[in-house]
């Protein structure tokens, strides 16, 4: 089984602390750590520097579509940072229990 490392950012701590608790009771991630961060960015031809939550979800990456999805949907933003990195190793009973809590 592969494993997923999918990191998104939000406005503020309420909101990550929702979406965090949403993915992982859908079981699509078996965890969320979310981290203040501080973000410089351009949009819409403007520079931006705000203060975000990353979220860090772990998952696998058969779940990954429908996680895509239900980010896409409960997120605020118009255009959500959605990005997933492969997990190249993971300890087998870590590894064992993300497959086990995203059934």
């Amino acid at each position: 089984m592969r494993f997923l490392a999918v990191l998104t950012t939000i406005d503020d701590e309420i909101r990550a602390r929702a979406l965090a608790m949403a993915l992982v009771e859908q079981r699509l991630v078996a965890c969320a750590q979310i981290s203040r961060i501080e973000s410089v960015y351009r949009w819409e031809g403007e520079v931006q520097q705000e203060p975000e939550y990353r979220l860090l979800l772990k998952t696998t990456e058969a779940r990954y579509p429908e996680l895509e999805h239900a980010i896409s949907t409960l997120h605020p933003y118009e255009t959500p940072a959605i990005v997933a990195l492969p997990v190249e190793k993971a300890e087998a009973a870590f590894g064992d229990w993300i497959a086990s809590e995203t059934r």
